[in-house]
């Protein structure tokens, strides 16, 4: 009696070889060349320190001051808003990248802020803002005495 040899074990071989090529190429093309795409947050920030302050800056062309909304609690600092949706009519779009709807972005400090002393300022479409760090917050320096 002449027995077949077992050949199943090709066909799902070549089935793993062909899904690994397409995880691989799913990957490799991801997100630039897939549907999906990389959210982006919204507005683009900028935040720095120094021993007094930090600094946060937000990018937020075509957002009317009337619609951000900062509010900081504790070490916490949130930036809401929103921008309108600015279309024209009777026109077609061929591309649409510029977003609109709601914003919200929250940041944690290195530091407790001093809430009544954040200063925000925006100009030509970019929202500045100084949090001073909270006095009882900062470091004290000890002198050291000798004797």
């Amino acid at each position: 009696m002449w027995m077949r040899p077992y050949t199943g074990w090709r066909s799902t071989q070549r089935e793993m070889d062909r899904l690994r090529r397409e995880m691989n190429r799913l990957f490799r093309d991801w997100p630039s060349e897939s549907r999906w795409s990389a959210a982006p947050s919204y507005p683009a920030m900028n935040v720095w320190t120094d021993e007094d302050s930090a600094i946060v800056t937000a990018e937020l062309p075509g957002v009317n001051l009337d619609n951000i909304d900062i509010s900081v609690e504790n070490d916490v600092l949130t930036l809401r808003g929103e921008r309108q949706r600015d279309e024209e009519e009777g026109v077609t779009y061929h591309r649409r990248e510029r977003r609109y709807g709601s914003f919200v972005r929250t940041f944690q400090m290195p530091f407790r802020v001093d809430a009544e002393q954040v200063d925000a300022t925006f100009k030509n479409g970019v929202l500045n803002i100084v949090l001073p760090r909270a006095e009882e917050d900062k470091p004290k320096r000890i002198t050291v005495k000798a004797g």
